[in-house]
């Protein structure tokens, strides 16, 4: 598929940028323009992320964002047939990232039906245990090439990194602290867990997000992983509707 992540891992190893937004902000209908004006700019793949009532691991910014967006009218149903729209022009890879509980209430078949419809290339559901997802949905995910991606932190053991980095299909994502996203601690703080990572050498490419907020964080990032995920401060950068395509513009040049 054109917009295969896996892809875009075997022709692209080092500096990837990704970016996260909040499905239906600051409009109900902004998805779509966000994601195309994104792959104007040379994003390398996007994280879409799906609203959701109490998320768990979202700092203020992204909980805001999201709080806005269900205001705004925003659902599965909705986020599909926005992205059905755009299936056959979107050349970008595109991750779901939501919450399990949202995943239940759709229909866990359902949605992977409709992300292989619409050509999603993977899904983040930081609230679905390991243990779980092999016990009960790995072979589903695997039947519709939904692969899954798993979040790894400061106090992950090596002995659950190297479990996860043995069943995962795509990326691993190192989130770069414990706390929430969007904090003002800086990346560099994490030099010490992001330099164990690299060193266990995993088959998996490595992704981190989390209190990445400039090129300066990004180009220190890339020293340990593949590329970068930045969300906060990309939505704190698009609040307004009336200049979408420009302030998107301005916010991805500043790490080209």
């Amino acid at each position: 598929m054109k917009n295969s992540l896996k892809h875009l891992f075997e022709t692209k190893k080092e500096n990837l940028l990704s970016i996260y937004f909040s499905a239906g902000y600051p409009a109900l209908n902004s998805t779509t323009t966000i994601i195309n004006q994104l792959g104007k700019t040379g994003v390398d793949f996007i994280e879409v992320g799906i609203p959701f009532s109490d998320p768990l691991a979202d700092g203020p910014i992204i909980q805001k964002s999201g709080s806005i967006a269900l205001k705004n009218g925003m659902n599965l149903n909705l986020l599909f047939e926005q992205l059905e729209s755009i299936k056959d022009t979107n050349t970008i890879p595109l991750i779901m990232m939501g919450y399990w509980n949202s995943i239940l209430q759709y229909g866990v078949h359902n949605f992977l039906e409709s992300c292989q419809k619409v050509g999603v290339s993977g899904a983040i559901l930081p609230d679905l245990p390991m243990e779980i997802y092999v016990k009960n949905y790995k072979t589903l995910f695997e039947k519709y090439d939904i692969p899954m991606v798993f979040l790894i932190t400061p106090q992950t053991s090596e002995e659950r990194i190297r479990q996860l980095d043995n069943i995962s299909k795509s990326f691993i994502y190192a989130v770069s602290s414990s706390s929430t996203t969007g904090k003002k601690t800086g990346i560099e703080s994490s030099k010490e867990y992001l330099d164990r990572i690299k060193n266990y050498q995993l088959k998996s490419p490595l992704i981190t997000g989390f209190n990445i907020k400039n090129k300066s964080d990004f180009q220190f990032a890339c020293k340990f992983t593949q590329g970068v995920v930045i969300g906060s401060a990309f939505i704190q950068s698009i609040k307004s509707e009336t200049t979408l395509e420009k302030n998107i513009t301005e916010f991805v040049s500043e790490f080209n």
